[in-house]
């Protein structure tokens, strides 16, 4: 079942269309093995400033970027470092912008930092959570990569992962 975020916000392509059978970063799961679908996938820089803002949500208020799509924080990234590359990029692709990503109404500064990735990108990091989109996502408001492996959560106004299920 797909999950959305309650306000409606147009799609802005920002990378390559991939075909995806989604596959998390520790191997695939239930969840993940029956989904094969089209994915837009943050393959590029965006020129223009990524804004960070919050959307509702079945699971509560959760930070999406300023086109509506969710973004989620990997349990395996220790102290504000992304341990997901190779692979696991391909499936949760890191937000990284060549400006500074901003922060909208709601978001709070202080939680907003960023991150040097080993090649040589920038990742928006919020609450010490390096921030990443989920490939089995088709739109904004999508939220299926909710609770993947047990590992990917999205982040909620207080820079923590909400573990709630969207199912419940």
């Amino acid at each position: 079942m797909r999950q959305t975020v309650g306000t409606p916000m147009a799609l802005v392509l920002c990378g390559a269309v991939l075909a995806v059978g989604a596959v998390a970063c520790s191997g695939p799961s239930a969840k993940t093995a029956s989904k094969s679908s089209t994915a837009v996938i943050n393959g590029t820089t965006p020129a223009a400033p990524t804004g960070l803002q919050f959307a509702d949500s079945a699971i509560g208020s959760i930070l999406v970027d300023q086109n509506g799509r969710s973004l989620y924080g990997f349990t395996a990234d220790k102290a504000g470092t992304s341990s997901c590359t190779g692979t696991c990029i391909a499936t949760w692709p890191a937000l990284t912008s060549e400006k500074p990503v901003t922060a909208g109404t709601g978001v709070e500064t202080s939680l907003l930092t960023t991150v040097s990735r080993a090649e040589s990108a920038s990742q928006a990091v919020y609450g010490g959570w390096p921030l990443y989109y989920y490939a089995g996502d088709l739109g904004p408001g999508d939220i299926d990569g909710q609770g993947v492996d047990g590992t990917w959560f999205v982040i909620g106004r207080d820079g923590k992962l909400i573990k709630a299920d969207p199912a419940s």
